[in-house]
């Protein structure tokens, strides 16, 4: 390999995948705890991650949520709701590859053992249109983040033991392929057209390094995109539904958790 080429690959460079990292998230939360008096307690051991913060908002509105008092994170908030008998965790606005897997590292160390991200997505060809989710089982790997937890030749998906307990859901979600960017502003018609070509349903900004995080760490995540937009080029997009979708949401997170009990 050239000098240049050296250089223009930097984000691949000094990677060696089975060596732990020197900043741990436990050691950070430490500190947290230490700085701002939190307590040590459990978190819910299912977390949900709400990047547009629609279903938080709903659940602070109607007074269903519960600010999680041992969450030590110094960047986000950690609330608490009840779902099919259930305590679960939930988590707003955490938009984007690097932010979403700060945030599950802290989670996963904290006590969660299932993280389902359900996140906006654009819609790159044609779908279902009586599905607003999709079950994102494999991704396309256009940001950073998970060149640092995985090779660049092995592919960023879901795990096959979820995918089995999820698949072929005929009412609540289709199975689709996602193009997860760094950098909306830039999905350009050329970059679009090769997604088509590449059986791409849809594009987000948090997926391939959610399930990236996962595969190197063994945890169970989840990741979901709801159908919402065609990338605004048209007026009237991003509707969501009644109460911003919601109220989809929660049906959608009931019938996971129940596909998991079976």
């Amino acid at each position: 390999m050239s000098d240049k080429e050296l250089k223009t690959t930097d984000i691949l460079n000094h990677k060696i995948y089975a060596e732990p990292s020197v900043f741990q998230p436990t050691n950070l939360l430490r500190e947290s705890r230490r700085q701002n008096q939190i307590p040590h307690g459990e978190i819910p051991k299912v977390c949900i991650l709400d990047p547009d913060g629609n279903l938080v908002d709903h659940l602070n509105n109607n007074n269903e949520a519960i600010l999680n008092k041992y969450w030590a994170c110094y960047h986000s908030l950690l609330y608490t709701f009840e779902i099919s008998g259930l305590t679960v965790g939930i988590i707003p606005r955490a938009v984007g590859a690097s932010y979403a897997v700060l945030i599950a590292e802290q989670l996963f160390v904290s006590g969660c053992e299932l993280l389902i991200s359900i996140t906006s997505a654009g819609i790159v060809r044609e779908f279902d249109v009586e599905k607003q989710f999709a079950l994102i089982t494999e991704t396309i790997r256009d940001e950073g983040t998970s060149y640092h937890y995985l090779p660049k030749e092995e592919p960023s998906e879901l795990s096959e033991n979820l995918f089995n307990k999820l698949k072929n859901s005929e009412d609540f979600w289709q199975e689709a392929k996602s193009w997860t960017t760094d950098a909306p502003y830039r999905e350009t018609q050329s970059a679009i057209d090769a997604m088509k070509k590449n059986n791409v349903t849809c594009v987000e900004m948090e997926a391939s390094a959610l399930y990236a995080f996962a595969k190197a760490k063994e945890k169970d995540v989840i990741c979901f995109a709801h159908l919402t937009n065609k990338m605004a080029q048209k007026e009237g997009d991003f509707e969501k539904g009644e109460d911003f979708g919601s109220l989809e949401m929660v049906r959608l997170i009931q019938e996971v958790l129940k596909k998991l009990r079976k």
